[in-house]
């Protein structure tokens, strides 16, 4: 359990970690004290809102495929069971969700159009992932339990 806890927090930092983490940073090119101002405006509060669920949301996800599924967010690591429980009856997909809602979080607190845009561009790469990769190694892997569990619940919401 050791082993999978630590494979998790690596691929978390490793994957997530810099998709809506390092990336953004670099995009916004901007001096963090810049970022963190009071009073705090309606538009940072909401993106701070967007940020704060989507991590929870993502948090969730990965202690979910960690011990419900026994692996990993990482298609190098992935779940030896698929994960049908929690967030899962609602969207296939609710890890990526998460970050999306991590980086449209950002992009709203910051203003940033260049940050929106990478968002954009970061969801159509996660659909086409999902669609010609994820999806069909999910079939392989788990046959008729993720063909009935796609028939029952939506891609992303």
């Amino acid at each position: 359990m050791f082993s999978l806890l630590l494979r998790n927090l690596f691929f978390t930092i490793l994957q997530p970690g810099i998709v809506a983490g390092l990336i953004p940073f670099f995009i916004l090119d901007k001096n963090l004290d810049d970022l963190i101002r009071l009073p705090v405006r309606i538009h940072e509060k909401t993106g701070l809102f967007l940020f704060i669920s989507g991590l929870i949301v993502m948090l969730i996800c990965i202690f979910n495929f960690a011990v419900k599924g026994r692996g990993t967010l990482s298609p190098a690591d992935p779940t030896k069971k698929l994960v049908l429980e929690g967030l899962y009856r609602y969207s296939r997909n609710p890890m990526y969700v998460g970050v999306m809602m991590i980086l449209i979080g950002e992009s709203v607190y910051t203003g940033s159009f260049s940050l929106l845009v990478y968002s954009l561009v970061i969801l159509a790469a996660f659909h086409l992932f999902i669609v010609f990769r994820e999806e069909p190694r999910l079939q392989r892997d788990f046959g008729e339990e993720y063909t009935e569990y796609s028939q029952k619940v939506r891609r992303w919401i």
